[in-house]
């Protein structure tokens, strides 16, 4: 892939090197990342989060397996699930936007460990964000 500061700076040329030709790409995907010609990380933590919902969904009925406890649900999605979303994100300098996306993955996948039992008025409720990360 070639960079270049200007905008379209040798977009309709392809690159010759010998007598082969390569084919100018704006994005390609190398070791699990996706490298864009701008150098943003908006596509790769979009593949990241499609990945990781193609992960939990294949696991989803195991969150809703009455006989398995929420201790091990939440090892389940600590081991199964939250490495393949967030494989190469440590080398990430991530802005608000994204990391927003990625908590609202969470508090999705981990909102599915069921309704909590309210003591005060002695009905379910749903999750809240903090008791989301309590878990």
């Amino acid at each position: 892939m070639v960079m270049s500061r200007g905008q379209n700076a040798g977009r309709s040329h392809n690159i010759q090197i010998d007598n082969m030709s390569f084919e100018r790409l704006e994005a390609f995907k190398y070791l699990g990342t996706t490298l864009t010609e701008q150098n943003s990380i908006q596509e790769q933590i979009k593949c990241r989060l499609k990945s990781g919902n193609a992960c939990y969904y294949s696991v989803q009925n195991l969150f809703f397996f009455s006989l398995l406890s929420k201790n091990l649900k939440i090892k389940i999605y600590r081991t199964i699930i939250l490495p393949v979303v967030l494989y190469g994100c440590e080398t990430l300098s991530l802005i608000m936007r994204e990391e927003h996306r990625l908590r609202v993955f969470e508090n999705r996948a981990l909102r599915t460990f069921g309704p909590k039992m309210d003591e005060v008025i002695e009905e379910w409720r749903k999750l809240h964000n903090e008791g989301l990360n309590d878990l």
